[in-house]
């Protein structure tokens, strides 16, 4: 495995991309011996590459969940933004009485 710091990877439009992953490893190697290398990367996520490109990143679960949970919170924060710009058609409540 290779840590891979703040280096970027160039795209198809020669856009230099940020990886999401500090640890990265070619997909052959991987392949190898996958065990090993989920066990090495702990918590960490970690970019498998082809052709030293990203193919996947794996994850863990806890951290697909976090991931999940916060792309969910970015959806009602935007429904919440909208709605706020709605004042004039709202309808006050007493939330004890609900």
């Amino acid at each position: 495995m290779r840590r891979s710091g703040n280096h970027g990877e160039q795209d198809n439009h020669l856009t230099t991309i940020k990886r999401i992953a500090d640890i990265s490893i070619s997909m052959s190697d991987f392949k190898k011996n996958s065990a090993q290398i989920l066990h090495e990367a702990g918590d960490k996520p970690l970019a498998v590459l082809s052709h030293n490109r990203t193919a996947f990143y794996m994850v863990t679960p806890g951290l697909f969940g976090a991931l999940v949970e916060e792309l969910a919170n970015r959806e009602l924060e935007a429904i919440v933004r909208k709605r706020l710009t709605l004042k004039d058609t709202s309808v006050e409540v007493n939330i004890d009485l609900i």
